[in-house]
């Protein structure tokens, strides 16, 4: 009777515990710092970085506007741009239904700068709830300050487009573990473009490519598969998976020239490029190649100088496999 009254009060108090920590997660968290009081100047220079910026290398309007998934690594589609509405779910493999908010004035009038600042930096919005770190907060908040001011300079000039987006849904627990994950930005200075190895860490950073060309486990990076690829894109048909960017010269891009890597990104902004329709069943790149074609080529350059500074990483990826989430390939 001893140890079934020990057993019970040790089961009390673990219930109460995790009572506690569950309403401190809820109640208490995210804190990420205090929202700072700022009004950016909306100059010629700070828009034209910030249109570069959000269309190019961070790709902001990617996810915030609608994609063509008919057409190869899904262009983006007329009408929507900045409204947001795309839909990360379940069935993709995300822990919930995330939809990526509206980012136009008709959305954020009543959001001051410094609120679009936080948000975008430290993954708490302006209610004060905890982003999906789909959301890049977390390299956002390590770039210089003056560039995340020119995106916000840029999407203020956004035409406005009336979309109301319904809000995310974060499955148990990630709804709660969520608030424990926002935290005060780092930023850092642009290094010098003449410091190409670090001016492209800068770029590569702010463009995302490790949050994707890695091997995740529930969401986070597994240490030690940094750009070697292997991250899992579900589709109807199967499944694509990144390739290894590093520079191991069999499974990775080590017999890439520069002008190789370069000529790869910059053929989708040219001129001449004309969409490609996919045929039925044909998986898609999620890599949205018209968006980062238009980088500069100095810009590219500079993350093809990182990327081979970095240690290459023996990893054979399999891109696709059909019908591998849970239907056949469509005939």
């Amino acid at each position: 009777m001893k140890v079934l009254k020990i057993l019970g009060v040790v089961l009390l108090v673990v219930v109460v515990l995790a009572i506690g920590a569950g309403t401190y997660m809820k109640t208490v968290l995210p804190k990420a710092g205090e929202v700072p009081v700022i009004t950016i100047e909306r100059t010629a220079a700070r828009i034209e970085r910030g249109k570069y910026l959000a269309n190019h290398v961070t790709v902001c309007m990617d996810c915030h506007s609608t994609r063509d998934y008919t057409y190869f690594a899904a262009p983006l589609a007329a009408g929507n741009f900045g409204g947001g509405g795309e839909v990360f779910s379940r069935d993709m493999g995300f822990p919930g239904v995330f939809i990526a908010p509206n980012i136009t004035p008709y959305a954020l009038k009543s959001w001051t700068d410094g609120e679009i600042l936080h948000a975008i930096t430290t993954g708490v919005n302006k209610q004060g709830k905890a982003l999906f770190p789909l959301m890049g907060w977390h390299r956002f908040g390590k770039m210089d300050k003056e560039d995340i001011y020119s995106i916000i300079a840029y999407i203020r000039t956004l035409p406005a487009v009336k979309n109301d987006v319904p809000p995310s849904e974060a499955d148990f627990p990630v709804s709660f573990l969520l608030n424990t994950m926002p935290k005060p930005a780092d930023f850092h200075p642009i290094p010098s473009p003449s410091e190409l190895v670090k001016y492209g860490g800068y770029i590569v950073n702010a463009a995302g490519c490790v949050d994707c060309h890695s091997q995740t486990d529930k969401g986070a990076i597994i240490e030690g598969t940094e750009f070697s690829g292997g991250m899992e894109f579900k589709q109807p048909n199967g499944i694509m998976r990144s390739p290894n960017i590093t520079f191991d010269k069999e499974t990775g891009i080590g017999k890439w020239t520069e002008s190789v890597f370069v000529d790869k990104f910059t053929a989708y902004a040219d001129a001449g490029y004309k969409k490609k329709e996919l045929l039925p069943g044909e998986l898609n790149s999620p890599m949205p190649w018209t968006m980062y074609g238009g980088m500069k080529q100095a810009d590219l350059k500079a993350i093809y100088a990182y990327l081979s500074s970095i240690k290459p990483i023996e990893h054979e990826v399999v891109r696709m496999e059909k019908g591998k989430n849970g239907s056949d390939p469509a005939p």
